[in-house]
């Protein structure tokens, strides 16, 4: 057993300062009132002493406990699989960090975590949440507005669309999404321009709105320059690799002259490259393949290289965190920077949509 070493105390930090402990108080929790000259003899005292506030203590002060939420709605094996939770995550961590927050992530597994998750944010535990992968039918921004949380969704809402007595939410809530309607025309659009009409779509989840945008991209594009599709060339999946190959033998097997395909994430077309090899489709002689998301981890592994839409998911989590700390920081950081906007920000619904361009790699 080692001995407890004694900390600096408030009281040490004002006598090295020759102020008072409330001036030390002051400039420790970020507060106004206290001249240059004072402020630097405390922070020179600090800083010679090794003085770590208590964080209860200084809670007590601030009435923030400088600690963000992170929600995922998704179990865990499905979160550290997946590199787009991973990449979101690294966006988020690196925005609060540099602000002093720390990161507490929440998982929940199915309905009983639910409310788990509930208790915690109204427990006074956190400062604000940041929620994504969110499904339609989800309880949690319920949960959350009920808690009271300052909170920022990743994604666009689509509370409402599926379920009942939601449909006012989904205006006054902040989020950051990308164009993937948008960018789903642009995937499709190319395919045509390289003159394949039989255009096949792997979807996402269909209770997820990310999923559901890039469908309506895929259907714009297929109803104003083909006429319309068939609908044997839409099979829904769930932006996984095994769903993606499920699919694609579903696909090949209704559907043989089938000559593209734009997969819903690049997960799913990793699957979908793997079942047209087995089955001796050339990619792009035969099949041309477009995903969606460019995540470099799953990339690589294509072969050949995949051509993909990218959306910045390491921005959208800073920018998540960033829209986050502008509510709780009164739109500065702890140092006294702006918290600035970005000019991608869409200000009539609180949301922020990043846009999205074509990544041309060798599969279509």
């Amino acid at each position: 057993m080692t001995e407890a070493v004694s900390r600096p105390t408030l009281e040490a930090v004002a006598a090295r300062a020759g102020v008072s402990r409330a001036t030390v108080s002051r400039v420790v929790n970020g507060g106004d009132g206290v001249r240059e000259p004072l402020a630097e003899r405390v922070r020179q005292a600090v800083a010679e002493l090794g003085y770590v506030p208590n964080q209860a203590a200084r809670s007590l002060v601030t009435k923030r406990h400088d600690a963000v939420a992170v929600v995922i709605a998704e179990p865990e094996t499905r979160v550290f699989a997946d590199p787009f939770f991973a990449l979101q995550l690294r966006g988020i961590s690196k925005e609060l960090t540099a602000h002093d927050n720390q990161l507490v992530l929440l998982l929940t597994e199915g309905r009983d975590d639910h409310a788990r998750v509930a208790r915690y944010l109204a427990g006074g535990h956190v400062d604000g949440a940041l929620v994504f992968s969110l499904h339609l039918d989800d309880p949690l921004p319920g949960l959350i507005q009920d808690a009271g949380v300052p909170t920022v969704f990743g994604g666009r809402p689509g509370w409402g669309e599926g379920t009942d007595g939601s449909a006012n939410r989904s205006a006054e809530v902040a989020y950051v999404d990308c164009d993937n309607r948008g960018g789903a025309r642009t995937a499709v659009r190319h395919l045509v321009d390289l003159g394949r009409r039989r255009i096949a779509h792997i979807t996402g989840a269909l209770d997820q709105t990310s999923a559901v945008d890039r469908l309506d991209g895929y259907r714009d594009v297929m109803d104003d320059v083909l006429g319309g599709s068939d609908p044997r060339l839409v099979v829904e999946s769930d932006f996984t690799p095994a769903g993606g190959e499920g699919a694609m033998r579903a696909l090949l097997d209704r559907c043989p002259d089938v000559d593209a395909v734009f997969a819903a994430n690049d997960l799913t077309a990793l699957g979908a490259l793997r079942v047209l090899r087995e089955r001796g489709r050339r990619v792009p002689e035969d099949v041309a393949v477009i995903g969606f998301d460019d995540m470099v981890p799953v990339t690589e592994q294509t072969d050949p290289p995949l051509t993909t839409v990218r959306q910045d998911i390491e921005e959208m989590g800073r920018l998540m965190a960033r829209l986050l700390l502008r509510g709780l920081l009164g739109g500065r950081g702890r140092d006294g920077t702006a918290l600035d906007a970005p000019a991608a920000w869409l200000a009539p619904d609180a949301g922020v949509i990043l846009p999205t361009t074509l990544i041309r790699r060798a599969t279509a």
